[in-house]
């Protein structure tokens, strides 16, 4: 994976951010910037055919411990097991123990099927169910 807090092509991150999270210009505009101007965030790409397939940023909360903020892959290259690879290898890259995540029922199973534990939030917004998703891995 390539660090995307310089990538040259910024279209293409907003692009794949904003399938992971509602396209507000000026909210996307803002995670992007946070990402590039904030050391305890991290913002990774996965190149395919020298094109950006797909994308994860986590923020760093405590040596081993982060927080999955965005986790996307480009239209057409969906359920080839990128996320899982791209969650496997920034787990092992940073030798976390422990990753948390908060999604909608849409992607729950995605977490469930990569070994996230998931536990219900209830109706967090009006008419929308939210999970929270920890994923742990023994310390080597």
């Amino acid at each position: 994976m390539i660090d995307l807090k310089g990538y040259h092509h910024s279209g293409e991150v907003m692009n794949l951010l904003a399938e992971c999270m509602w396209p507000d210009n000026e909210r996307l505009e803002n995670e992007y910037r946070n990402y590039r101007s904030d050391d305890s965030r991290i913002l990774l790409g996965k190149m395919m055919n020298n094109q950006l397939v797909g994308l994860i940023g986590i923020a760093l909360l405590s040596p081993g411990k982060a927080e999955l903020k965005h986790i996307s892959v480009k239209q057409g290259y969906r359920n080839q097991g990128l996320g899982k690879e791209m969650l496997e290898e920034i787990v092992e890259k940073l030798s976390l123990t422990e990753l948390a995540a908060e999604t909608d029922k849409d992607a729950v199973n995605f977490y469930r099927r990569t070994g996230f534990l998931i536990t219900s939030l209830g109706e967090k917004y009006p008419g929308v169910e939210r999970f929270c998703c920890v994923y742990r891995r023994e310390e080597p």
